[in-house]
């Protein structure tokens, strides 16, 4: 072989290089896969349920977990439980993609992180708000039939947990040191009982309780006059600790929406004699998802 051709000659690689190589270029990105997604999905998007005591909180967590609720009984700490979402359940993150997508029918998981209802045991629910660790969103159960009621405490109490949670929320953003406003948790109040007769009807509840937080908002504004607060503290106390707009108007859950906090109520039953109806508050989760 001439000086000339030996500079030229390339040899033949051998069949098991061939493999080897191929395998390596079709594995690198799988495996960069791999390890991006290990770091971005050890934690499973959460939804806090929170609500007084009796409106069905723990027996929604059960049954979105096992497909039917169980016997339960009053929470006294937080229990949270990993949820399967049914199949096709529309999810906001998949907004873009097509149905003919294979990884359309692939279950999608969540966590439910049910909070007890009692009002000494609500600072769980309000310290996870303000800390919240992958919190996607809040469902606020309510008993649609208690709130019929005229003449029960059970309206006003409700209003005033509710009142307090939003509150919560709102602080998030005006007490923000970030230039970045802080990321939306939406919030989802769940008529529940709606199978009962005497129960409201999700617009309804939702008037309802527009309407007691309006008179929340004015008890506490009269508490800081009673409690003799000076002029200037009273001003910096009532605003920090006034839900919605100012003012002694009436009050809307829209008046919320300035601080990027977005309120539906729709309406579904735990139990009941034709069984549950949770369809709407499935499709609010996957919405948030």
């Amino acid at each position: 072989m001439s000086w000339a051709q030996s500079l030229i000659f390339i040899p033949e690689p051998s069949p098991i290089f061939l493999v080897t190589s191929i395998l390596l270029i079709l594995s690198i990105p799988l495996i960069l896969h791999l390890i991006i997604y290990s770091t971005t999905s050890d934690t499973l998007p959460t939804i806090l349920l929170v609500g007084p005591a009796g409106a069905g909180k723990t027996s929604l967590a059960t049954l979105l977990e096992r497909g039917r609720p169980a016997a339960t009984h009053t929470s006294q700490v937080p229990l949270t439980v990993e949820v399967s979402l049914p199949v096709k359940t529309p999810l906001a993150s998949s907004r873009f993609r097509s149905p003919n997508d294979p990884t359309w029918e692939t279950t999608k998981k969540v966590l439910i992180q049910d909070t007890p209802g009692h009002a000494k045991l609500r600072h769980y629910a309000v310290d996870s708000i303000s800390k919240p660790q992958n919190i996607h969103g809040i469902i606020f159960v309510v008993d649609a039939a208690d709130l019929s009621s005229d003449t029960s405490e059970g309206p006003r109490q409700t209003a005033d947990y509710l009142h307090d949670i939003l509150l919560q929320l709102q602080k998030r953003v005006t007490t923000s040191k970030s230039s970045r406003a802080p990321k939306e948790i939406p919030v989802l109040v769940a008529a529940n009982k709606l199978d009962l007769f005497t129960a409201l009807p999700a617009p309804l509840v939702k008037t309802k309780l527009e309407s007691e937080i309006a008179k929340v908002r004015k008890s506490k504004s009269e508490g800081l006059l009673d409690a003799g607060v000076g002029a200037k503290e009273m001003d910096a106390g009532v605003e920090r600790e006034w839900l919605g707009e100012a003012g002694d108007g009436n009050f809307e859950f829209s008046q919320l929406e300035e601080f990027n906090i977005h309120v539906e109520v729709r309406g579904g039953n735990v139990t009941g004699a034709e069984g549950s109806d949770v369809k709407q508050w499935w499709e609010w989760i996957g919405s948030v998802l």
